[in-house]
């Protein structure tokens, strides 16, 4: 396989190369791979956890705007800055990891500590991350649609996915509800946590926006 073919496999969509009019010799984009964002995991859990933390709120805190706002602000900054993060990366991989760090701190930060609240103060339990109502919770939590589930019994609230999740927090019971909430933060902000990690590495490794246009310029004398 020869040399241009090896790069154009390692290449993604918004990534391709460019060939300069005149010239037989492949350079890369100045543009730093960007976008996509929403095939990321991190950014489907942080949706769900947006869409149920309305939901939340609007059955536990139908009258206290303040709080509502504080939550679902909260989860709405996660999403945005995903968002936002996955654009600028086009030209600023420190912009990128500084607000996917945002986006995880929105999340383990802020959002978490309002629900482990809620709990603490109607005498309810925050339940131990390695407890067995946790575990199972984080199982469904971990498929946007959970198979092969037995029927529930009359009365029995269930969370069948994670895309299930706003639907599930209507009708659980408040402790129920509220932990699964606090297992759906956790996992968004673990999945963020591991992307900056990537990030990271990524940017220690290739450099960043400048360091791709100095070996553009190089390769043009």
């Amino acid at each position: 396989m020869s040399d241009k073919s090896d790069k154009s496999d390692r290449l993604d969509s918004s990534d391709q190369q460019q060939v300069s009019p005149g010239s037989h010799q492949d350079r890369p984009a100045a543009l730093l791979p960007h976008g996509g964002y929403r095939k990321l995991r991190s950014c489907k859990v942080a949706l769900a956890v947006y869409e149920a933390t309305i939901a939340f709120c609007r059955r536990f805190y139908p009258n206290d705007r303040r709080m509502t706002d504080q939550m679902v602000q909260a989860a709405r900054s996660a999403v945005r800055n995903i968002s936002e993060g996955s654009g600028i990366a086009a030209t600023s991989r420190k912009g990128e990891i500084k607000l996917t760090n945002i986006a995880r701190a929105s999340l383990s930060d802020e959002l978490c500590r309002d629900y482990e609240t809620f709990l603490e103060q109607r005498g309810l339990r925050v339940w131990p991350k390695d407890s067995r109502e946790a575990l199972a919770m984080r199982a469904r939590l971990a498929q946007d649609h959970f198979k092969d589930l037995p029927p529930a019994r009359n009365g029995v609230v269930r969370l069948n996915g994670l895309a299930g999740l706003a639907e599930f927090v209507e009708k659980a019971a408040p402790e129920i509800a509220a932990n699964a909430m606090i297992c759906a933060v956790n996992q968004a902000a673990y999945v963020l946590r591991r992307q900056l990690e990537s990030q990271c590495r990524a940017f220690e490794q290739n450099g960043g926006f400048t360091e791709r246009l100095y070996e553009i310029r190089k390769m043009r004398k």
